[in-house]
């Protein structure tokens, strides 16, 4: 399981309101100079993003890391093809699980990991509409109760 301590930068909120998150894993990402620099400023977006396993690496497609205003030449396309670093094993669970009808790849955060930038990869599933109508039922129930309790403690 991955765990958080460094800077956010990027946040995938629609992917926890899409997916069921299944399992989730610490990657790298393959970035040159200038992006870093960017993803330090917070310009980055991973909201249509998405992953997939090629050829035994992983790659993230759609990730949109805004140039560099001061990169000058050295910027790179904002939405190409990043490379993922993970272990084989990883890969290959990676792999195995996407085999399955319904699984998929998607990415849920991009994070600074002391001088190293980090993405939360989540293995997913879809959620159904029904789904999804429990969920917003849920979090209103629990923003009433919250609610109560608010009102109870100020009497």
């Amino acid at each position: 399981m991955a765990k958080t301590n460094g800077k956010m930068v990027a946040n995938n909120k629609k992917a926890y309101h899409d997916y069921f998150i299944l399992d989730t894993y610490e990657a790298g990402i393959a970035l040159h100079g200038t992006e870093v620099k960017s993803l330090r400023m917070g310009k980055c977006s991973i909201k249509e993003s998405f992953i997939r396993v090629e050829n035994g690496e992983v790659y993230i497609y759609g990730m949109h890391i805004s140039p560099y205003e001061k990169g000058n030449i050295f910027n790179k396309d904002p939405l190409r093809v990043r490379k993922l670093l993970l272990h084989k094993s990883e890969i290959n669970k990676l792999l195995g699980k996407t085999k399955e009808k319904g699984v998929a790849i998607v990415p849920l955060k991009v994070y600074f990991k002391g001088s190293l930038v980090k993405i939360e990869v989540g293995m997913a599933k879809g959620k159904k509409l029904y789904d999804k109508r429990q969920d917003i039922a849920k979090k209103d129930q629990q923003r009433e109760a919250q609610r109560d309790f608010k009102v109870q403690n100020l009497r």
